[in-house]
């Protein structure tokens, strides 16, 4: 078929049934007719499979991302319930993968597809108070500053407007319970306090930010280094056609992609997080589900996490803050499969230090997916201006938050004592290709000689 461009699509109706009008001998008009009768006495009989800037009844809610005053920025707003069609402001749908899951369940009768989320008594334990970096141009472009409190501030329009407007972060304070603290409250090496460490069995209190990711289109292109229009095009073609209106509304700049999102653990008393005159020690952490979870000891990662979290205890302690903001990027965000294939690769050629980077390109094509560029929105959400101590090795993670403006006072690698054998070959490769040690970087000779045990 012929490629028509974003002009003559315009043109062209956006009704469904117009558009995949088919001879009555195909089989295929029944499946299309069926489908336009599905979920009929919910969503309707017509089904609009795009929007254009040049429609007479678009009306878009209005969206300044930057603009300092709650109100006159505006939510977001990506559904198309109610007067949403018409008035969304954004691509995509709310609460990341799990919008295909909410999808489910209005097919499956189990949810109201006009259910009225009521929020009585879910506002945040605690008022983080909104700093300057919120409305900074540039400086957090992958989440919405005011997401933990759009069910209050926007009531009113919301109403007004007939629209839903949905948060996109959460706040709430928790108690965790962990083996490995439980140990290291045993070995002295944690000393409860009855505050951050609670008691003898290492339980750990904790203010959690829970966030989904909301990315500023412009700003996200500008921080990656691309066009705005390189962008749209790339996620429109990878994501087969998913969201259209990443080509048909240029107007629109907020995009809700079906990514993972973000938690952070904060310990200690987070409206010190932006006060520079007290400490703070900060893990980044990117998930890593079977060691985090599973402990799976081919890799360093729940070590590392778990050095992190009685360091920021200990940071908390000393009247600072320790904080761990946990990334959902599964193996590099390359995900899960991709990451045990690599891992077959590895086994079965030899796992050598040498060729870590290597099995994963000749698979995914690339090393790492991450984009670190992004990850320190989250930091200036906060309002943190320096790092006492980054509990980190990688280089990507330091230069993205070094580049971002905050100051990085020490970097500190996780003792050897705490890595389990198997997970040499990464952690020598990673240094190997530029990742912070106070010890020894291995040679390439030396690190053919690092060898993962066999299966």
């Amino acid at each position: 078929m012929a490629s028509v461009s974003v002009a003559k699509l315009a043109a062209k109706p956006t009704d469904f049934e117009e558009r995949t009008t088919v001879k009555a001998a195909s089989p295929k008009a029944e499946d299309f007719s069926a489908i336009q009768k599905a979920m009929s006495d919910v969503f309707g009989d017509k089904i609009r499979l795009s929007t254009f800037p040049t429609d007479s009844d678009v009306d878009p809610i209005k969206l300044d991302w930057y603009n300092a005053d709650a109100k006159s920025r505006g939510p977001v707003v990506p559904s198309k319930a109610n007067s949403g069609m018409c008035k969304h402001n954004a691509i995509g749908a709310h609460s990341g993968p799990y919008s295909i899951y909410h999808a489910l369940s209005i097919a499956s009768r189990k949810l109201d597809a006009k259910h009225v989320a009521d929020y009585t008594s879910s506002f945040p334990p605690f008022d983080f108070p909104q700093v300057a970096e919120w409305s900074e141009p540039g400086k957090i472009v992958s989440m919405d500053p005011f997401g933990h409190m759009t069910p209050w501030l926007y009531d009113d329009l919301e109403k007004k407007e007939n629209v839903e407007v949905r948060p996109s972060m959460a706040v709430t304070k928790a108690v965790l319970s962990i083996p490995e603290i439980k140990e290291e409250v045993k070995r002295g090496n944690l000393i409860p306090d009855g505050k951050i460490v609670l008691n003898d069995e290492g339980d750990m209190a904790c203010t959690k930010v829970a966030v989904d990711p909301v990315w500023f289109l412009p700003g996200v292109a500008e921080r990656v280094g691309i066009s705005e229009a390189d962008l749209r095009r790339a996620l429109f073609e990878d994501t087969n056609g998913m969201y259209p209106e990443l080509i048909t509304r240029p107007d629109i700049k907020v995009f809700c992609p079906p990514i993972g999102g973000i938690t952070a653990y904060v310990f200690g008393d987070p409206a010190n997080l932006s006060k520079e005159d007290k400490s703070l020690a900060l893990r980044v952490h990117d998930e890593c589900c079977s060691s985090d979870v599973f402990l799976s000891d081919i890799c360093s990662c729940r070590c590392y996490l778990i050095f992190g979290l009685v360091e920021a205890a200990k940071e908390a302690q000393k009247g600072g803050n320790g904080l761990i903001c946990y990334f959902r990027k599964e193996g590099r965000c390359l995900g899960e499969v991709t990451k045990y294939m690599v891992y077959n690769a590895r086994k079965r050629t030899g796992d050598t230090a040498n060729n870590y980077f290597h099995r994963t390109e000749c698979i995914a094509g690339v090393k790492d997916a991450r984009f670190q560029e992004l990850m320190p929105d989250i930091l200036h959400w906060f309002g943190i201006k320096k790092i006492d101590r980054m509990l980190s090795m990688s280089n990507m993670k330091y230069d993205a938050i070094v580049n971002s403006g905050i100051e990085i006072k020490e970097r500190v690698e996780i003792p050897d004592y705490l890595l389990p054998a198997d997970c040499r070959v990464e952690i020598d490769a990673k240094i190997a290709s530029g990742y912070f040690t106070n010890g020894h970087r291995y040679t390439d000779d030396e690190l053919k000689k690092v060898e993962g045990r066999k299966w």
